[in-house]
């Protein structure tokens, strides 16, 4: 029986142990730029990989100190995380389905359109208030400045293939509204202005560029599947192997029960 119930509690702590890539991703996630901004990832999935630890920790000190009641609650609780874990990641990927980006004439470079991305996430900017927040927190960052380092013309400018999302949308105004080339965050004489909204909110002040385009907008979400997209494999990843470890659990956990009720069961006849 207690090597049973030892093999409960290692199977408890490898459970908690894989609550770290977990963590890790949503930690991972804060560091990054444009998440630190919009904040709606990274803490449910750090708080959800603290959850796990919890728990798991809590099912090996039960089978440890062979509390049978503490167990349950283990086995029952660690079963809602997993739930939670597996919605979270189906979520994620309901949410961060398809946009790519569409290429500009002329441009190595990719722009994204709002209108490509889940409503879910639209909305999520478009809350009261949210987006000011967003754009201010974005312009504090070397984003855009980080282009007048690397792109010193035009022509560096346009082959520019790896040019971020974020920096495409939020950095220059729309390849559609005709601007001329000055420095990769200075634009002037527009062609045609009326050829999208973002042509008129354009500027070429440090604090406002683009930041108030919808362009920015789907450049930044652009940005957010791409991470949340690695995050969610992850937690894919690990919600298969914690259900793997759950139901070995489960299954030590019924066999020490069995071989606690033999022994009581052989007491009652000696």
């Amino acid at each position: 029986m207690a090597l049973n119930y030892m093999a409960v509690a290692a199977i408890n702590f490898l459970a908690a142990l894989l609550s770290i890539p977990v963590i890790a991703a949503g930690i991972w996630l804060s560091t990054q730029t444009d998440n630190a901004c919009v904040q709606l990832l990274q803490w449910p999935v750090i708080a959800l990989g603290v959850a796990i630890l919890a728990v798991g920790l809590a099912g090996f000190v039960a089978a440890f100190w062979r509390l049978p009641w503490l167990l349950l609650a283990y086995l029952v609780a660690m079963l809602l995380l997993l739930v939670a874990l597996v919605c979270l990641a189906i979520f994620v990927f309901a949410v961060t389905t398809g946009a790519s980006g569409r290429p500009a004439p002329g441009r190595a470079f990719l722009e994204y359109d709002l209108g490509d991305y889940s409503g879910w996430l639209r909305d999520r900017l478009d809350a009261p208030g949210r987006w000011n927040r967003i754009k201010t927190c974005l312009a504090d960052t070397p984003t855009c400045a980080d282009l007048n380092q690397t792109y010193a013309t035009a022509q560096e400018f346009f082959a520019a293939a790896w040019l971020r999302p974020l920096q495409s949308g939020c950095c220059k105004p729309p390849t559609r509204c005709g601007y001329t080339f000055v420095t990769p965050t200075y634009w002037i004489s527009p062609i045609n202005a009326a050829a999208d909204p973002d042509c008129a909110t354009w500027s070429n002040e440090q604090a406002k560029y683009c930041y108030s385009c919808d362009s920015c907008k789907a450049g930044l979400l652009q940005n957010l599947r791409r991470e949340w997209r690695r995050a969610d494999l992850i937690l894919a990843v690990t919600a298969a192997a914690l259900l793997a470890v759950y139901a070995m659990g489960c299954y030590a956990f019924r066999t020490a029960k069995t071989d606690e009720l033999f022994r009581r069961y052989r007491q009652g006849y000696t």
